[in-house]
Parts: C-alpha cells; structure tokens; sequence
C-alpha cells in the first residue's frame, strides 16, 4: 500500500519525537526548506541535520503533539501544541518546561517533505532560554 501524503507527514512528526535524526534526514528532500517562527529560512538536509541535532540539544524532551490536520494537493497542515524543557548542565528544571500552541506546513513531493514551517509564538521559549527580544 502506497503512503498518503500524510502518512509522510506523520512519519516526519513520529521522528521529531523520537529525536531521530537520521530518521529526519531520510524523510527531506535533497532542497529542504525548514521556516522557523520568525520566517527565518534554512535550506539543505546537511544543514537541517546539525540544526535538528542543536535543537534536541537544547530541549532534549522536545515534542509535539497533533491535535488537526487538513490536507490539500501537496500541503499538509498541522495544528496542536509543541513542549520541551530548555537544558541546563544536562539536567530539565521544571522552571525551564514551556508548552505552547503552534502550527506546521509541510509540503510534500513524493515521499519527502519538502518544505516544513513552523508557526508559533516563542515568547515563552525564549523567556526559559534568556533572550531578550527587546
């Protein structure tokens, strides 16, 4: 049985909480476009792959969860809540755990993802990290 669109997509989340990063990787594309949450874009699989690695890195209990998705051609959309603890010397202080609402579109082209962007507002992540916006 051929996988959906979909299927792809969830696949790709099912790695994002298993910190599975080669797993990641195999699922981009050659040109993967990853868009952060303030439009920052990043190209490239080898890039993504250090950027994954950085990411789990610093919030070693990342996920997300998924609570709706809408499928349309090529896009999937996903909407629910992403969580993790900001590190510290190794260890996850529970002043340092944030959980927020967010979004992700994921464009795919024939069993890779393409494209994936992130939409959600990182006030809380960055206040746990100790960045200043302003």
């Amino acid at each position: 049985m051929e996988k959906t669109l979909v299927d792809v997509v969830l696949e790709f989340v099912a790695r994002i909480n298993h910190h599975d990063v080669g797993g990641l990787v195999a699922l981009m594309s050659e040109d993967h476009c990853f868009v952060d949450g303030l439009g920052q874009v990043v190209r490239g699989r080898e890039r993504m792959e250090k950027g994954w690695l950085g990411y789990f890195g610093w919030f070693p209990d990342y996920s997300i969860k998924v609570d709706d998705i809408l499928n349309s051609r090529n896009l999937v959309a996903l909407f629910g809540t992403a969580e993790g603890t900001y590190s510290v010397n190794g260890k996850l202080p529970a002043e340092n755990h944030w959980k927020i609402p967010a979004a992700w579109k994921a464009i795919v082209r024939g069993d890779r993802i393409s494209e994936w962007a992130v939409y959600a507002d990182n006030e809380p992540v960055w206040k746990v990290m100790g960045v200043k916006r302003y």
